[in-house]
C-alpha cells in the first residue's frame, strides 16, 4: 500500500475513486485523468509484479495535484475487496466513485480447447470481481447522510464490443454477463442515490493488443484506428463528473463508428 499527497499543498478534494486494475492500459489512463479532476485516486493492482507500474501512476496523480493511493487486491477475493475499500476510505475519506476496469481476457481458444477452470478464472475476475466490488462500494455510501437528489456516488463498468461478437468466447461471456449486470441494478442503485453507467471500448492501443492486431483490424473501423486509452478515459471521466448527473443505465460505446457485433471487439 503506498499513499501519498502534495506536501505543503492543501488539497480540497471531496471525490475518491476507486480504479481497479488502474496500474496499466484504460486504468491507468483513467486515474490520470480523475487526478486532474479534483478527484483523489485509489489505484488497484493485483500482482506485486504490478506494484511498480501502480507507483508510477500514484506519482503521476500527484503531480497532477491529487491524493492518491496504490493497493493491492484481489478482486475476485470478497476479503481483499473489503480490505481495498477499508483502506482507501480510511486514507483518502469517502469512497464517492468506483470504477470496475480490472479484468483478464482469459483463453484465447474455442468451445473445445477451453477447459472449465480457464473460464472459472476469467469469471471470477470479470464477474465476480465486479459484482463484489460494488456490493462493497454500496455498503460504504449507502450510510452517508445525503438525499437521492444530491446522488451519493457513481459506478462506471468497463465492458466490450466482445459481448457482442462472441470472441475470445470466455472473455466475451464475461462482458456479456457484465452488461445484463449492469441493466439489473440500475433501478435498485438509483433509489440509493447512485448511477450506474458502461462503457464499451473498441480496438484500443493497450499491453494486451499488438500492433499486428490493430493493422489486421483497422479496416472495420470507420476511423481507421485504433483508439487511444485517453479518449477511453475521456468518457468515464465524463460518466463520474456532474455534468452526467442526469446519465444511468447507459452504455456507451467508444470504438470510431464500430457498431455492436462488427468484427473483433
Amino acid at each position: 500500500m503506498n499513499l501519498a499527497s502534495v506536501a505543503g499543498q492543501p488539497l480540497s478534494i471531496q471525490r475518491v475513486a476507486i480504479v481497479t486494475g488502474g496500474s496499466r492500459g484504460i486504468g491507468k489512463a483513467i486515474c490520470e485523468l480523475l487526478a486532474t479532476q479534483s478527484t483523489s485516486v485509489c489505484v488497484n493492482y493485483t500482482s506485486e509484479s504490478s506494484k511498480s507500474l501502480a507507483d508510477a501512476v500514484v506519482a503521476t496523480c500527484i503531480a497532477a495535484g491529487s491524493h492518491a493511493m496504490a493497493h493491492r487486491a484481489d478482486i475476485s477475493n470478497p476479503l481483499e475487496v473489503i480490505e481495498l475499500f477499508k483502506a482507501t476510505e480510511a486514507q483518502l475519506g469517502p469512497v464517492t466513485a468506483l470504477v470496475n476496469n480490472a479484468a483478464i481476457i482469459g483463453p484465447r481458444t474455442g468451445l473445445l480447447d477451453t477447459t472449465l477452470e480457464e473460464l472459472q478464472r476469467t469469471i471470477a475476475v470479470n464477474v465476480h470481481g465486479p459484482f463484489l466490488c460494488t456490493q462493497e462500494f454500496v455498503k460504504c455510501v449507502s450510510a452517508r447522510k445525503s438525499t437521492v437528489s444530491e446522488g451519493k456516488g457513481a459506478i462506471v463498468n468497463i465492458s466490450s464490443g466482445s459481448a457482442f461478437i462472441g470472441r475470445p468466447l470466455a472473455y466475451a461471456m464475461t462482458k456479456g454477463a457484465l452488461n445484463s449486470y449492469s441493466a439489473g441494478i440500475v433501478d435498485e442503485l438509483a433509489s440509493l442515490g447512485i448511477r450506474v453507467n458502461s462503457v464499451s471500448p473498441g480496438l484500443t492501443k493497450t499491453e494486451m493488443v499488438s500492433d499486428k492486431l490493430v493493422e489486421d483490424n483497422k479496416h472495420l473501423i470507420p476511423m481507421r484506428r485504433a483508439a487511444d486509452t485517453k479518449e477511453i478515459a475521456n468518457v468515464v471521466g465524463f460518466l463520474l463528473s456532474e455534468a452526467a448527473s442526469f446519465v444511468s443505465g447507459g452504455n456507451l460505446r467508444v470504438a470510431g463508428g464500430r457498431k455492436m457485433g462488427s468484427g473483433a471487439q
